[in-house]
């Protein structure tokens, strides 16, 4: 065996359930959330304690300004000296403040007709944007602040992007990443690809990389399109809960919801009926044909490619489900025993050279993920399924320590443990999600843990 990685996650306050403040004023209503202590909303009942404080004299007065600006210019359209129309409403705006906007700036600065317009009608060819979100960003123009509600985002976002008012765009960016969750994971991608917020698509991949298969949820797997769910399958980083082959369960049931979007029971039913619902089309479609090269799973081929069925076919039991649902192609397993059986052929030729280390891309694109939930303090001892290499591993947590230990009974050499993390009690919380990803390579002959390793080996487990 070769190199090894491991990694922890601890549990976190979901971003949905931090607070939201409803608040309304006048026919302006509106429903925020404050992004900064110093925001400051019309509707805002009472001070807290700490902008009391801070209300200084200069301060105060740059409130009451910034208040009566918002309130005279843009909600009254005093002295207006231009009127907006879309989507079927008007805006009474001021050049001035509208050359804030890149879109507007450049309107009113070339030889466009719109420059000497009075009233200019505005076409609105993103359907994201609605007139709610007119309202936040036109009025972004008469404020420091804006208070954005994260289920609103995405609208303020488009309106925002169209406009060309960056600071605005970035402000909605930060709120989507504060916000990424079950409910708003999808669509803040989907958004932040069509807008080009790259720093939103991570944080959005991120989060799916650790609760795709920790937090299963009926919904979010709906959501999923292929092309995402690929992303994250292929991914070294994905934190899969027990060992490969429940990424394989995991796609079957994803692969039955997205043909069967209409499925609404719980989560605890969702295997059988897929399991279910398989039976059923392998005998429409005969024994022999398997899914995947039927008309409606040939859209999920790319997806299932990236599994690892090289640590799926060592399980006896693993195997069997596989070939029970045919799903996969039968070369695609051919393929894979029959590397598996030359990496057998080079193991003694190997032996004769040393152990051989995995490079880094070979790692990550085919080593072996485990993971395990804790869900308090205490001791621990479990295996992961699927090591049929010629070695059991036991894997152990107590008193802060991750610790790995081969048993070898009957070899010469005897059990080797090494430990592979030693947690900081001040940083721990519970649940506790432990992942390590594992490549396997050929060691080195008649080699024990006593004897001098080479530099480039491994050291943690061998």
């Amino acid at each position: 065996m070769g190199t090894q990685g491991s990694r922890l996650h601890t549990s976190s306050q979901d971003p949905e359930e931090a607070v939201e403040t409803t608040c309304a004023s006048g026919k302006h209503g509106c429903e925020c959330r404050k992004r900064k202590r110093t925001a400051h909303c019309d509707c805002d009942s009472e001070p807290d304690e700490e902008d009391a404080l801070l209300d200084t004299p200069r301060r105060k007065k740059l409130k009451s300004t910034s208040k009566y600006i918002y309130q005279t210019l843009f909600l009254n359209g005093e002295n207006s000296d231009i009127r907006i129309c879309a989507l079927g409403q008007e805006w009474n705006l001021h050049k001035v403040y509208l050359c804030q906007s890149g879109y507007f700036s450049s309107m009113f600065s070339g030889s466009w007709k719109e420059s000497n317009m009075m009233v200019i009608p505005l076409e609105i060819p993103d359907q994201n944007i609605d007139t709610e979100a007119l309202q936040v960003v036109f009025g972004s123009l008469y404020r420091d602040d804006v208070l954005i509600k994260p289920s609103r985002v995405v609208s303020i976002l488009a309106a925002a992007c169209m406009l060309q008012l960056d600071g605005l765009i970035q402000q909605c960016g930060e709120t989507m990443k504060e916000n990424v969750g079950v409910k708003t994971v999808c669509v803040y991608y989907s958004s932040a690809s069509i807008y080009g917020l790259d720093s939103v698509m991570k944080k959005c991949l991120e989060w799916l990389l650790n609760n795709l298969m920790t937090h299963q949820n009926v919904d979010l797997m709906k959501e999923l399109g292929v092309d995402v769910i690929e992303l994250l399958i292929q991914s070294s980083d994905l934190f899969v809960m027990q060992v490969e082959m429940d990424v394989y369960t995991a796609l079957k049931k994803w692969m039955f919801l997205q043909l069967n979007p209409s499925w609404d029971g719980p989560i605890k039913q969702l295997l059988a009926d897929a399991d279910a619902w398989l039976c059923k089309c392998r005998t429409e479609m005969g024994e022999e044909e398997p899914f995947l090269k039927a008309e409606d799973g040939a859209p999920f081929t790319p997806v299932f490619r990236h599994v690892r069925l090289q640590y799926i076919i060592n399980d006896l039991a693993s195997a069997r489900i596989l070939e029970r649902d045919n799903i996969l192609p039968p070369d695609w397993l051919t393929s894979v025993y029959k590397s598996q059986w030359f990496a057998m052929l080079r193991t003694e030729h190997d032996n004769d050279n040393g152990p051989q280390d995995a490079n880094k891309e070979e790692f990550e694109s085919s080593s072996m993920r485990c993971g395990r939930k804790l869900t308090k303090d205490g001791d621990y001892c479990w295996r992961w399924t699927g090591f049929n290499f010629g070695f059991d591993l036991l894997v152990t947590y107590t008193n802060r320590f991750i610790v790995f230990k081969r048993n070898t009974l009957s070899q010469p050499c005897g059990g080797a443990e090494y430990v592979v993390m030693n947690l900081d009690s001040r940083l721990l919380s519970f649940p506790l999600y432990v992942c390590c990803n594992f490549q396997y390579t050929s060691p080195h002959m008649d080699r024990c843990p006593d004897s001098p390793e080479p530099e480039s080996s491994a050291r943690s487990v061998s």
